[in-house]
């Protein structure tokens, strides 16, 4: 077994035995990692407290040959997610985060731009006046860019054709992607979307992925946490959001194949 350090943030924690926890984290070296973290749940341990849902830490961890969990021997705590004020929003949506890193990514799978996409995500989050539906959108298209399942949206998904920007467009949730007059016949699970959230889409899965080096979004994620919340690109347009957020939720369902579990607590959410 080789020991390796990485920086991680927890996705989840379930509880092994008295003393341990099995935990899931999202390292930014190594992707998904699942292990043992014996003796977590002491008053007094070599984790110091820092396996707490959302947590970013700093990890040493025993790597296994086989399927078998990893042993997780050291973690120190980095910074805690908290939510910004009263509003359930915020909580609601991190947690939500934590639970795409988990499913739309593979073990040992690693991904450095969505890792620092995450938490750039929940430091936004964590701040007082966040857009939080906004902020939201952004991570889950970029999370799909990065990850291969971003949706055609600048030309028909079968023919190619270029989809004129009119009104309403076209968009087939299990084609994936924008569908053109005449691919739209036959086709099932369609929804007509607007020209406003076509564009506010392609926006928001654009948004900080071009001139920042790993450095400098290192960087970012270091000094996000006091930094204000506003987003000069933020929309203002509250229907367009929601329509964004619903064909979000349905795009999502059909990628995963289930329902996730804090869907349910984002059908509220717009600027």
């Amino acid at each position: 077994m080789s020991s390796e350090k990485a920086t991680a943030l927890v996705l989840r924690v379930v509880e092994f035995s008295e003393t341990s926890s099995i935990v899931t984290l999202f390292t930014r070296e190594f992707g998904k990692v699942r292990g043992l973290a014996k003796g977590a749940r002491r008053p007094k341990s070599s984790f110091e407290s820092a396996l707490d849902l959302l947590s970013l830490c700093r990890i040493v961890f025993l790597r296994k040959s086989s399927d078998s969990l990893d042993l997780l021997t050291e973690a120190k705590l980095e910074r805690r997610f908290r939510a910004a004020g009263r509003d359930l929003s915020s909580l609601y949506a991190a947690y939500y985060v934590a639970e795409l890193l988990a499913e739309l990514t593979d073990d040992g799978d690693p991904h450095p731009e969505l890792f620092d996409a995450a938490c750039q995500t929940l430091a936004a989050l964590g701040a007082l006046g966040s857009p939080v539906a906004t902020v939201l959108l952004r991570f889950e298209l970029n999370a799909l860019r990065l990850l291969g399942h971003m949706p055609q949206l600048d030309a028909c998904v079968e023919c190619g054709r270029e989809v004129n920007n009119e009104q309403r467009v076209a968009f087939g949730q299990l084609a994936g992607g924008v569908l053109c007059a005449r691919c739209r016949p036959g086709k099932r699970q369609v929804v007509s979307m607007s020209a406003a959230a076509l564009r506010l889409m392609k926006q928001l899965a654009t948004a900080g992925s071009e001139g920042q080096s790993a450095g400098d979004r290192t960087n970012e994620i270091q000094t996000t946490e006091n930094a204000p919340a506003t987003d000069p690109q933020a929309p203002s347009d509250r229907r367009t959001v929601g329509e964004l957020r619903g064909l979000v939720n349905h795009y999502m369902c059909n990628l995963l194949g289930h329902k996730p579990r804090m869907h349910a607590y984002l059908t509220h959410l717009a600027d």
